[in-house]
């Protein structure tokens, strides 16, 4: 994530800098949000094993991975420490459970999206495209309106991808969730699968179009771009 703009260094310093700190505010933010979220969810339904974990903080530090946070930075793709909980137990059925605490997750995302590109939508900053051209960047006004692009750009991003119906990610949890009980049953197979099916999308088809066609192709892409984009131009106007 931060390599994506190093041609930057030593030809404007400045403009370098606000784009790490708003992918630093998008990424660190944006996970320990969301993994907050999850834990004050279960937590309000009743489940105290967030709390015992030390997970109902809004503090960073106890939510991010270090290997994870690594990849964020500088390979565009991690992860933070899962959520524990428990959907057994509580005052609502544990389908439901799961299904609440999942979407607690991406949603928290798009919120903090909203806030974060307000400014933009009341037109108080520009909105720039920090993964755009972003030479000639100058002045207070346009600083801001990057840095909060950034950090609604990648909340948008995390929320999308979170919802993705494969398992470890969120979505895997709310579909199970909103399913007919024998779809849902079914569907919770795949869970066996773990990381693969991820890893096979992410990293998988990319290398294997490679070698077959000699151009990658990335499936996320075409998956996650055209929720996204409405998305953030919902949130910012533009």
């Amino acid at each position: 994530m931060i390599l994506i703009h190093s041609d930057l260094i030593g030809k404007d310093n400045t403009l370098f800098l606000i784009l790490v700190l708003s992918s630093l505010l998008g990424l660190f933010l944006g996970l320990a949000f969301h993994e907050a979220c999850h834990a004050y969810t279960a937590t309000l339904l009743g489940d105290e094993l967030p709390r015992k974990q030390g997970r109902v903080t809004l503090n960073p530090l106890a939510h991010l991975h270090p290997v994870g946070t690594l990849m964020l930075l500088f390979v565009g793709f991690g992860f933070a420490k899962p959520v524990q909980h428990n959907p057994y137990g509580l005052k609502i059925a544990p389908k439901t459970a799961t299904l609440l605490v999942a979407a607690a997750g991406p949603l928290s995302n798009f919120a903090s999206a909203f806030l974060l590109a307000l400014p933009i939508k009341l037109g108080w900053v520009p909105y720039i495209n920090p993964f755009g051209s972003v030479f000639g960047v100058h002045g207070a006004n346009e600083y801001i309106g990057l840095f909060l692009t950034g950090g609604a750009f990648i909340n948008v991003i995390l929320g999308v991808f979170n919802l993705i119906p494969v398992p470890p990610l969120d979505g895997f949890n709310v579909a199970l969730g909103v399913l007919p009980d024998g779809m849902s049953r079914e569907f919770a197979r795949l869970n066996q699968y773990g990381f693969g099916i991820l890893a096979l999308l992410i990293f998988g088809v990319p290398f294997l179009s490679q070698q077959i066609t000699g151009t990658s192709y990335y499936p996320l892409q075409d998956i996650m771009v055209p929720v996204a984009r409405p998305i953030l131009r919902l949130f910012t106007g533009v």
